[in-house]
């Protein structure tokens, strides 16, 4: 299909291991893989940077030790969470106005790597790196994304795994139990030779769910195990030059039993935590497997490369209630299983389970080389990436009787329901320049993306493949995207920043328009941080020519338009971020940290048009963009002493409209406005070991999360968490 089938990765492998063993100079630095993989560090200090920067460290994480990345994230304004299943095994994050539909319009990564299982042929995929195993998190939103995407509008998010510990030896076992069924161990062990280290790690959590299917009862939640190993290898101290091999392992497996199958707005009422019988087969199940080599050398001690190969596999089927008596869920079949869990002795239920049975292929090499060159940081940049698609589906024919049993009618064939691929190459392309004049440093920078795209459909007669595809469409295009930004040191305290962007994304293969997302964005704002304070408020606004919406069954939509891609035209975002933070001292050895992050946002498009994409429909100018909250609010207060620790973090989200529209939000549009409070305490016994309790939505609000085909979906109940860890 493309270079990797001519270059595969173990000739790459080869070559960087052979580059350890390259004569010897002397030099003065020391090459690092982890200034290859992380956003921050000493190339980008955090506080320095032209933009909205945050860094959630590993003590942050230790905090509440959350298994949700959503719940993670809520702490960092400009960010916006959908919630779903409740236990964030597919998250929907979203930045600065762009949406959250299963993290799309985002670019996530882990160590350095866009993480999606397909981020050009199909980004809104049910893979997202485990959050409980990350020892950091960084967050970057603004004009300084220019070295990352595809997506470059909203912003970034780069999930750090566990490195190799600096010790000869170090690990931890981490152990909890909670609520129905919630189960967790998270454990590791590594350490550093004089040129080799290693570490490898497993996590593991599971839960029984929160919710009860009618009359059947069985199991809601899920179970999901994550292994990751590392090895490095380093130049001994006489080398020629100062270089770095990891090689990454990964590999994880989930099998979750959700549905997208919600409630009626009157059982929603009665039962919030209830599931319709129809849904009882609902299942996912996926796979990731992940090979990364990672490779930093130092040319000279003002030339550095860092270069990443890396290949990702994941497949994944969820096995879900797609008909009910022959309604799609949106068009009436939730209502036909509602009323037949409401009326004993009904009639038999039709029930259609598709198997939304996808692989997916990610794999690349990118590099970067920075030279230093008097107060310019230079760094060009390349990446070579292809993925893909495999789409291969089938639905099996049930009835369920009166009683609650179930018999097959009609097995499916694979391949009869959906059967194509959705496929694309990319060229992406970077350079970047940050110079000082003074107090002002100056970053400038300019991203190409050269990319085409690819989709063979076969249909549903030919599910051997045997003869040509039905529809096979090829489309290329290009974009050049430039980047200014600045700031202002004006004294110890208070830096001044702004920026100026052009914002892209790919079009998908199935944009029948075939229009790439392009916008122009803008924010300005300032940072100050003065003893134990610390305030950063950023304004920006989005200027889009044109914005994608992904049609997903996450977003309710029918069969007969999944992974479409529409274009809405014009849309204006604007907004405000707000963040601070403060230790109160009392005096003694307590403190009272209070932290504090607030987002406004306005998003409204600025055209008339009609759309099949079910969350915009039928559009005039000046409609709001749904699932964007206007207002949310985040506060932690916390109590610290040398033994103990006792935090209460509040979570607040106004109103959100599900569907396009202005002025009041119908009642069958609306998801109210909730908060949600989360309890961490913590008693640490010596300096290595301590015990935990953890509480989330600790006063037990009854919230929605979602209106998915027209349903309503309950957040999590109250719910308690007790753990010990152990370091060593």
């Amino acid at each position: 299909m493309s270079v990797y089938k001519k270059l595969p990765l173990s000739m790459v492998a080869t070559a960087l291991m052979g580059a350890l063993s390259a004569p010897a100079i002397a030099d003065d630095k020391e090459a690092s893989v982890i200034d290859t993989i992380t956003i921050f560090g000493s190339k980008n200090p955090l506080d320095a940077t032209p933009g909205s920067a945050y860094e959630i460290s590993q003590a942050e994480l230790d905090n509440f030790k959350y298994t949700d990345i959503m719940r993670t994230l809520s702490t960092v304004p400009g960010v916006y969470i959908q919630e779903e299943d409740g236990y964030g095994l597919r998250p929907n994050i979203g930045m600065r106005g762009t949406g959250q539909n299963r993290s799309e319009k985002i670019t996530v990564m882990e160590d350095g790597v866009i993480a999606a299982p397909a981020p050009y042929a199909s980004p809104a995929a049910y893979y997202f790196p485990t959050p409980g195993r990350m020892e950091s998190i960084e967050v970057l939103k603004g004009s300084s994304t220019i070295k990352y995407g595809p997506r470059t509008t909203g912003g970034v998010v780069n999930l750090l795994s566990r490195q190799i510990p600096e010790e000869e030896m170090a690990g931890k076992v981490d152990v909890a139990l909670g609520q129905d069924g919630f189960g967790k161990l998270h454990a590791y062990g590594g350490g550093q030779g004089e040129q080799v280290g290693a570490v490898a790690e497993v996590f593991r959590y599971q839960a029984d769910g929160f919710r009860d299917i009618n009359h059947i009862g069985g199991d809601t939640g899920f179970d999901k195990t994550d292994a990751l190993a590392k090895v490095r290898f380093s130049s001994a101290k006489d080398a020629r030059f100062d270089q770095e091999l990891e090689i990454k392992l990964k590999y994880s497996e989930e099998t979750s039993n959700e549905t997208y199958m919600g409630l009626t707005a009157a059982d929603y009422a009665s039962s919030p935590y209830s599931r319709y019988s129809a849904s009882a087969k609902d299942q996912m199940n996926t796979e990731h497997k992940q090979i990364q080599l990672t490779h930093a050398i130092d040319l000279s001690s003002d030339v550095t490369l860092g270069t990443i190969a890396y290949y990702n596999d994941f497949h994944r089927n969820w096995y879900k209630t797609s008909k009910v008596n022959g309604l799609s869920l949106s068009k009436g079949g939730i209502d036909a299983a509602a009323a037949f869990d409401a009326t004993p002795g009904s009639d038999p239920l039709n029930v259609d389970i598709k198997a939304n049975n996808r692989s997916y292929l990610s794999q690349g090499i990118q590099t970067e080389l920075n030279v230093f060159l008097g107060d310019h940081e230079l760094a060009f940049g390349a990446r070579l990436h292809e993925d893909e698609m495999d789409r291969y589906q089938w639905v099996d024919k049930f009835q369920l009787d009166s009683s609650y049993q179930w018999s097959l009618n009609e097995a499916g064939v694979p391949g009869t329901d959906s059967n194509r691929i959705d496929s694309a190459n990319a060229l992406a392309l970077y350079v970047q320049d940050k110079f000082t004049l003074g107090d002002v440093s100056i970053l400038a920078g300019l991203r190409y993306e050269d990319i085409e795209t690819r989709r063979e459909d076969w249909g549903k007669n030919d599910p051997a493949r045997l003869g040509t595809p039905g529809k096979d469409v090829k489309n290329s295009f290009d974009a050049l995207l430039p980047a200014l930004a600045a700031t202002w040191q004006l004294n110890d305290d208070l830096l001044l920043l702004a920026g100026v962007q052009k914002g892209f994304a790919p079009a998908a293969p199935g944009n029948a328009d075939k229009d790439i997302e392009e916008s122009w964005n803008y924010e300005f704002g300032g940072r100050y941080n003065a003893g134990e304070f610390s305030l950063e408020a950023v304004a920006f606004y989005s200027d889009y020519s044109n914005m994608h919406g992904n049609c997903t069954a996450a977003q309710g939509c029918d069969d007969e338009n999944l992974d479409n891609q529409y274009n809405a035209g014009e849309v204006d975002v604007k907004g405000l971020e707000l963040s601070s933070g403060y230790d109160f001292n009392a005096g003694g050895n307590i403190t009272f940290p209070v932290k504090l992050s607030y987002t406004y946002t306005k998003a409204e498009f600025a055209n008339d048009f009609s759309s099949d994409f079910d969350t915009w429909g039928d559009v005039e100018k000046g409609y709001e963009l749904p699932y964007l909250p206007e207002n949310q609010l985040y506060l932690a207060v916390g109590a610290k002493a040398e033994a103990w620790e006792l935090t209460l973090a509040g979570r607040y989200t106004s109103d959100i409209r599900t569907k396009a529209g202005e002025g009041s939000i119908p009642n069958d549009e609306l998801i109210e406005s909730k908060t949600v409070v989360d309890l961490s305490a913590r008693y640490y016994i010596g300096e290595n070991q301590e015990i935990y309790l953890l509480g989330e939505n600790l006063f037990d609000e009854t919230y929605m999360t979602t209106r998915v085909h027209g349903s309503i979906f309950s957040g999590k109940p109250r719910s308690f968490v007790v753990g010990y860890s152990l370091q060593f």
